[in-house]
């Protein structure tokens, strides 16, 4: 029996540290492939109105505003909106305004609520000022580069695409914990992104852009449908697809600011991530764990007792962690970060345990239950 016992062990452990080498070398691949870019189409021919929901300010946000205001598209508006008349950022808007004089930037302000999620309630706000019948919306935390607008937008041209959206590396502001958010990011969620791209799957749609006709807007019913929803993003996305209309990930690739100064705040913020994603795809979630790489591989080795192929598996494992983050990253490329990797994916493993445990997330400020249907419930 015990003989038995060691070598179902063993087993388990190398087919562990196989899944966990396996992912890794083909999220390595996905990484390093280059999208083909959307030529012709509708580029600059048609004129787009862009919906910036809006919630306080910070450090980032004037510069990812203004990348907005400085696109080679020809002829775009864009609407910012908030819900108190105090909000930092409506100094921000008022700046690009008088900077930007030749554009028409419009600042909304309105407090009206139709749901639990407030950035929503701002866009379906927005929607009885947009002029134009392309719509594209961007968190306000997004930095794109000038010729973003042209090459999101050209896709639509297409009747059979429903959206576009843009994958996105993160970069730390200052400080340890950002820096670990931004690799969040770069180092796990958007390699799971490109791997699912990569065999064929559209299933995803980012808040880091969303561009889409206003007729398939209006043909899911609206942002209105979607003003309980805590991912808003993918069930756009989700419900565009449902009509028989195609989700394409831009050629574009977006930036984030991560702003977490703590611990807890960057717990907070990459659980409510996990949590939601958990509700929305919960059989996917449980197997996620082969995209935790390193931790997952040394487990293996540990169950196999150190059998020799699955230290070599480890190896490749861990040599293919590296080549992914230095493939990955945006803008952080000190050598001495390598010593703080194995955190991040001891993070990562601790993190995807927690979503487990209950299905309450924090949303700055607030607590929220997330539903089976992927709404936001209040908690009280």
């Amino acid at each position: 029996m015990h003989v038995v016992f060691h070598t179902l062990l063993t087993c388990a452990g190398t087919a562990l540290a196989s899944f966990a080498m396996a992912y890794s070398l083909i999220a390595l691949l996905a990484i390093r492939r280059r999208l083909r870019p959307v030529l012709g189409g509708l580029g600059s021919s048609v004129p787009v109105s862009i919906l910036k929901p809006l919630c306080g300010a910070d450090a980032e946000t004037y510069a990812c505003l203004r990348s907005f205001c400085d696109q080679t598209h020809p002829e775009y508006h864009i609407l910012f909106g908030v819900r108190d008349p105090n909000d930092a950022a409506v100094a921000v808007v008022h700046r690009l305004q008088q900077e930007f004089p030749h554009l028409d930037l419009r600042l909304i302000v309105d407090q009206v609520q139709y749901g639990s999620n407030r950035k929503v309630n701002n866009l379906i706000n927005l929607m009885p000022h947009v002029r134009h019948d392309l719509i594209v919306v961007a968190d306000s935390d997004i930095r794109v580069p000038r010729d973003y607008l042209v090459k999101v937008v050209a896709p639509l041209a297409d009747a059979g695409v429903g959206i576009v959206t843009c994958a996105y590396s993160g970069y730390g502001r200052s400080g340890l914990w950002t820096l670990l958010g931004s690799w969040f990011i770069n180092d796990w969620f958007m390699p799971s992104v490109r791997v699912a791209a990569m065999t064929g799957s559209r299933a995803f749609a980012f808040g880091a852009t969303i561009a889409l006709r206003r007729e398939v807007l209006d043909a899911i019913g609206g942002f209105e449908s979607l003003a309980n929803q805590l991912a808003d993003d993918y069930r756009l996305g989700e419900r565009t697809r449902a009509l028989g209309l195609r989700t394409v990930l831009s050629e574009v690739q977006v930036e984030t600011a991560v702003a977490e100064c703590d611990l807890g705040e960057l717990v907070r913020h990459e659980l409510r991530w996990l949590r939601t994603i958990r509700a929305l795809r919960p059989l996917g979630y449980s197997l996620y764990f082969v995209t935790l790489g390193v931790p997952v591989a040394a487990l293996g080795c540990l169950l196999s007792g150190g059998a020799t192929v699955s230290l070599f598996m480890l190896g490749v494992t861990a040599s293919a962690r590296v080549m992914l983050h230095f493939s990955s990253r945006s803008r952080d490329s000190s050598a001495w970060q390598l010593f703080l990797l194995p955190l991040r994916d001891l993070l990562n493993l601790a993190l995807w345990c927690g979503g487990f445990v209950t299905d309450r997330v924090h949303w700055r400020n607030d607590l929220f239950r997330v539903a089976d249907d992927g709404s936001a419930q209040p908690v009280v």
